[in-house]
């Protein structure tokens, strides 16, 4: 069992950055797409940010000019740096790894909470 661990939450200020983490247990090449979402009480889990083999990345029109999701297919780790990050930004953040079957693992999620 493929396991997705996220780290690297906290409590940062607005206009303030982060860098989350996505370690994948096994190779990261088993997947279709790796993608972080996002959730905030009381609304839906949400696309924030897709990673792809080939072809360039995707993000959500919120985050577009602020969040860049990258990896590193050494150590099967995918992050997001967020950057001039905002109070709409606090949720649990978590990582979904595609396979070719459509089927996904998810991670366990970490908080982001943007606050002053």
């Amino acid at each position: 069992q493929v396991q997705l661990v996220e780290s690297g939450g906290g409590l940062v200020q607005p206009g303030g950055s982060l860098t989350l983490s996505c370690a994948i247990s096994g190779s990261i090449f088993r997947y279709t797409a790796v993608s972080w979402y996002r959730q905030s009480p009381g609304k839906q889990r949400e696309l924030v940010a897709s990673v792809f083999p080939t072809g360039p990345s995707q993000y959500a029109d919120g985050v577009k000019d602020r969040f860049t999701i990258s990896t590193n297919t050494e150590l099967n780790t995918v992050y997001l740096a967020m950057n001039s990050l905002k109070p709409e930004d606090t949720a649990v953040y978590y990582c979904l790894g595609r396979e070719r079957d459509g089927s996904g693992d998810w991670g366990q999620g970490t908080q982001v909470t943007v606050s002053s």
